[in-house]
């Protein structure tokens, strides 16, 4: 699947149609996130069922304030809609498909389960 230039205009879409989603925080005068853009879109290559988008925070300073990032690179895993991963720091190959077989293996009943009943907590208190 080709990598996706994500935008608060198509951030929710994005998100809401895909069961992955692994999004890459970058700027372009950010040598790190440089050197790990081929690395990121190789690998996204060998996913197709996995969306992969990258958030220029220059760009889009909004939706870069809203997940409160810091430092860039910054990678973030969403499925389900839930963020379930997030990490600064350039990744080497090897890193990112753990981090995808990680996000693949995490059972999302039990985490849906999870955030419903601490809604269900602060709706009572």
């Amino acid at each position: 699947m080709e990598v996706i230039e994500l935008t608060k205009e198509n951030f929710a879409d994005t998100i809401a149609a895909h069961d992955i989603v692994i999004v890459d925080f970058w700027a372009p005068w950010c040598g790190p996130c440089r050197s790990f853009a081929p690395v990121y879109e190789q690998v996204a290559g060998q996913y197709p069922n996995i969306a992969f988008g990258k958030i220029n925070t220059e760009a889009e300073q909004e939706l870069a304030e809203n997940f409160q990032i810091r430092s860039i690179p910054t990678l973030m895993a969403v499925r389900e809609g839930v963020v379930i991963f997030m990490q600064a720091g350039a990744l080497p190959a090897a890193g990112l498909h753990d981090v995808i077989e990680k996000v693949q293996a995490v059972d999302m009943v039990k985490i849906h389960k999870e955030i419903q009943q601490e809604e269900s907590h602060q709706a009572y208190n």
